[in-house]
């Protein structure tokens, strides 16, 4: 009689199997194991499967040491060495598991780990949608990928196309640097990252780090290209841009709109709206409304020109800066525009070429060439090559003027006291009493002149070496003898505030 009713049963749950396929329209749960229990009284809802437990639900197959079956619900609570067998490459692992056969929807508890070909995360807690293919935990997972490490407080996986996506406190550990976001992205097929938020990028060795708020970052190319707020560090130098592209290993990088590169210990801003640095080969260059900035507290020196360099020491600070074509400067105490300019750091001095001026208070200075020395942020020496003219007004029409074949100068306090002419020294000068009424026009040539001046007003000139000194009534004078040779007053193109260095 008992093998009978047990038969009957067996063909029983044999016939519900062949119905299992289609009811309402939803796929019905199969099951098999080495012992089935029925008791009410632990479990009214279905059989208690031991050992060997196979589930086999719409091409998914679930593996446990056992089982409570659900039939009325197509539910399904597996226990001990649980295994679910999603696609060729995707199984689910967890001490125990609760499967919908309705919505298709896992839930995973205790010791879980998704593994996906390479790929394997781990987490307390995990819900699986075969549906949507997104797995999902939201109290700390890890995934490990290749040689990458990545964990996070939130997380989903999107199994179909291989991306994760994590939230809160994500952490990534590379070979060779650590990373920190708020929201991030990552694709474990090409091993890029995605980034939604503040993040940080930190070399092991701490000379580089990055940090933005949106972009991407492939770990197997070490390239990557960053957005909002975006800088990248270099021990005392960063550069910074709208957008970023940049090659870690060649240590290349391309800055697009608003860059910047910023060297914190010489006090060196480039700017410009395009930028690229060359680490390896040691030179950075801006164009596109490019800027040299030289950095005081007083009184900052701006600097345009088509195109501006800066060369690299070996501890990656700007060690020169050459200007290219259409430079203009300005700082409150001086102005300038040359052609083509360098800026040696080593010594602090600044050399334009081309057709060059400065001008400094009511003085225009030009030459062939000019070199410039600053001392403590101040200029400090002044020398003009070849052609050396100064030029000053005296009124509307007349002007004084100094010239020689070499010109020295010197400043205190960022004002010119002292100018040493050399060669073929020439001064038309403009005396006039103390009330301002001319006296005369004072026209001398000497082999040497040395001038002195007080808050940039003549004080003394003394000739030396075989002077010829001419004091002639102005009638007496024409007026296109009142001109050096070489004579041209630039005032027109003089800077008078920043935004002045951009007007050719």
């Amino acid at each position: 009689m008992f093998n009978i009713r047990l038969c009957f049963s067996i063909f029983l749950l044999l016939l519900n199997f062949s119905s299992f396929s289609q009811e309402q329209g939803k796929t019905k749960i199969q099951y098999s194991g080495d012992v089935w229990e029925f008791n009410k009284e632990v479990y009214a809802d279905g059989p208690r499967i031991l050992g060997n437990v196979v589930m086999n639900h719409d091409s998914a197959y679930l593996y446990c040491d056992s089982a409570y079956v659900n039939e009325a619900a197509n539910t399904m609570m597996a226990y001990g060495n649980v295994r679910i067998k999603l696609s060729d490459t995707l199984n689910l692992y967890s001490d125990s598991l609760r499967y919908d056969g309705n919505t298709k929807i896992a839930n995973a508890y205790s010791n879980v780990k998704l593994i996906d070909n390479q790929t394997i995360l781990t987490t307390d807690t995990l819900v699986f949608n075969r549906n949507t293919q997104i797995a999902q935990y939201d109290y700390w997972g890890k995934i490990v990928n290749d040689k990458n490490i990545l964990v996070s407080l939130h997380g989903y996986y999107y199994t179909d196309k291989k991306e994760f996506f994590f939230k809160d406190k994500v952490n990534m550990l590379t070979p060779d640097y650590t990373m920190h976001s708020d929201t991030l992205m990552y694709n474990t097929v090409t091993e890029t990252s995605y980034f939604f938020g503040p993040s940080h990028i930190i070399s092991k060795d701490k000379l580089d780090s990055i940090y933005c708020e949106n972009g991407w970052y492939n770990t197997k190319r070490d390239n990557a290209r960053f957005r909002d707020r975006a800088r990248i560090y270099h021990e005392s130098t960063y550069l910074t841009g709208d957008s970023m592209y940049y090659e870690r290993k060649n240590g290349f990088g391309q800055v697009f709109r608003k860059a910047l590169i910023v060297d914190t210990i010489q006090n060196i801003i480039l700017m410009g709206n395009y930028g690229e640095m060359q680490r390896k080969k040691g030179f950075a260059f801006m164009t596109d409304s490019a800027v040299t900035v030289f950095v005081e507290k007083k009184d900052s020196l701006f600097m345009h020109a088509d195109t501006v360099r800066g060369t690299f020491d070996t501890a990656q600070h700007i060690k020169d800066v050459f200007c290219f074509h259409h430079v203009k400067f300005f700082r409150h105490d001086m102005q300038g525009m040359c052609d083509s300019l360098t800026y040696l750091s080593r010594d602090s001095t600044m050399t334009m070429y081309h057709e060059p001026v400065i001008w400094s208070d009511s003085n225009q200075l030009s030459a062939d060439s000019i070199k410039l020395t600053f001392r403590n942020g101040e200029a400090d020496s002044l020398k003009l090559y070849s052609s050396a003219l100064i030029i000053s007004r005296d009124d509307t029409a007349n002007f004084n003027q100094i010239k020689g074949r070499k010109v020295l100068a010197k400043f205190h306090q960022n004002e010119l006291y002292k100018i040493r002419v050399l060669g073929n020294a020439q001064t038309i000068y403009f005396a006039r009493e103390e009330d301002k009424s001319l006296i005369g026009i004072n026209m001398a040539v000497s082999s040497e002149m040395l001038v002195f001046l007080e808050k940039n007003q003549l004080k003394s000139i003394t000739y030396i070496g075989n002077p010829e000194a001419h004091l002639i009534p102005e009638k007496s004078v024409p007026l296109n003898e009142r001109r050096l040779k070489d004579f041209k007053w630039e005032e027109k193109r003089r800077p008078l505030k920043k935004s002045d260095i951009f007007i050719w």
